[in-house]
């Protein structure tokens, strides 16, 4: 029992945010995505104890989030005469991930960073909500790094996602002459993700090192596809200066 709730929290943090922004690509609706992530995850609370661990618990969470976004989508058939397509849509773009070896799952998470840090949303609504849907920090846990109060936080999410779907922001890398407006945010809210694993707000642990090592892997994509941008390479080498000495 205990083992396979372990397990939920370890691929909680290390799959939340890959979900989210996977789903989000289909969809087009980040609320949406993360509410059928979150219940994806929710049914692994109840089933991995007593079915045990799936062999590929990422492409099991994507195929679960994908089925409870249809659900969703045709719950709410009633009201928008476009849901029904946009189901068909989410099941035929995801059905390949059913059984897909990790490798073959795409990696969106950079999209849905810049898309959270899209500058039509306040800087302070930005790292909340990029910390929440691409690190899948909790309320408290973003509330502490902000410090800031947990209902403050929970108010800002839900605006920043509202803005967002207003808005009609679209969800991609932004053009390049708009990033380094947008790499700023993104660096320091990378750089907030690598303080909550290298110094731990919650838990029984000083360090939190899967949080540490995710900060320090969006940050290696970062400078991998923006090879030239010097302010990312001194972040990824301040960060693993950092992480050595643990």
């Amino acid at each position: 029992m205990t083992g396979a709730t372990d397990a939920v929290g370890l691929v909680f943090r290390t799959e939340f945010g890959r979900a989210v922004a996977l789903v989000t690509r289909v969809l087009g609706d980040i609320d949406l995505a993360e509410d059928a992530v979150q219940d994806a995850y929710a049914t692994a609370v109840a089933r991995w104890p007593v079915d045990g661990v799936p062999d590929n618990p990422r492409a099991w969470i994507v195929t679960v989030a994908r089925n409870r976004a249809i659900d969703r989508l045709r719950r709410r058939r009633a009201l928008h005469a476009h849901t029904e397509e946009l189901a068909r849509r989410v099941e035929v773009e995801m059905s390949p991930y059913d059984n897909a070896e990790d490798d073959a799952i795409p990696d969106e998470r950079l999209r849905l960073m810049f898309t959270c840090c899209h500058p039509a949303l306040a800087p302070e609504a930005q790292v909340a909500l990029t910390l929440r849907l691409v690190a899948g920090l909790t309320v408290p846990e973003i509330a502490r790094a902000l410090l800031s109060s947990e209902p403050a936080v929970a108010q800002r999410l839900v605006r920043a996602k509202r803005k967002l779907r207003v808005a009609g922001v679209p969800f991609r890398m932004p053009l390049d002459q708009d990033v380094p407006d947008r790499l700023a945010i993104v660096l320091s809210v990378i750089y907030l993700v690598f303080n909550e694993g290298y110094v731990a707000t919650a838990g029984d642990e000083l360090r939190r090192d899967d949080i540490a090592a995710e900060a320090i892997r969006l940050c290696r994509v970062l400078t991998a596809l923006m090879p030239d941008e010097v302010e990312a390479v001194a972040l990824l080498a301040l960060m693993l200066l950092h992480d050595s000495r643990r």
